[in-house]
């Protein structure tokens, strides 16, 4: 949980992707929610909400980022799975993993853009 900032120098990020700058996650009882804030590939600002349980389950997102929902599934005490959806098809699997010491979270993905074209993204984030 906490805010997160996007670390450009150490991440490796899809070339015409786009980026997520910040990432709030906030407890909620027996959800969460995540927010997310960026840039699309042209530049323009995104921001979305996500909420729901880390139960494997799709969730819908608010907002104008690249999926429309999202799954989280608790993998272990430091990392979640993640599966971003666009359209009701995958568009990223991968993985959320926080350091032991809890001041980096690394964010890796595949997935394939609206040109069916495949794609590989690490984003190192650090905690605000």
């Amino acid at each position: 949980m906490g805010t997160w900032k996007l670390n450009e120098a150490k991440s490796k990020l899809a070339p015409g992707m786009g980026k997520n700058n910040t990432v709030v996650y906030t407890e909620m009882k027996d959800k969460m929610e995540v927010t997310v804030d960026g840039v699309d590939k042209d530049g323009k600002p995104r921001h979305g909400v996500w909420m729901g349980k880390a139960d494997g389950k799709t969730y819908k997102v608010k907002g104008n980022l690249a999926w429309d929902a999202a799954a989280y599934k608790v993998v272990n005490d430091h990392t979640y799975g993640i599966t971003t959806m666009k359209g009701g098809k995958v568009f990223t699997n991968g993985e959320s993993t926080v350091s032991v010491d809890g001041k980096t979270r690394t964010v890796t993905v595949n997935g394939t853009d609206a040109d069916g074209k495949k794609f590989k993204s690490k984003a190192v984030y650090d905690k605000e």
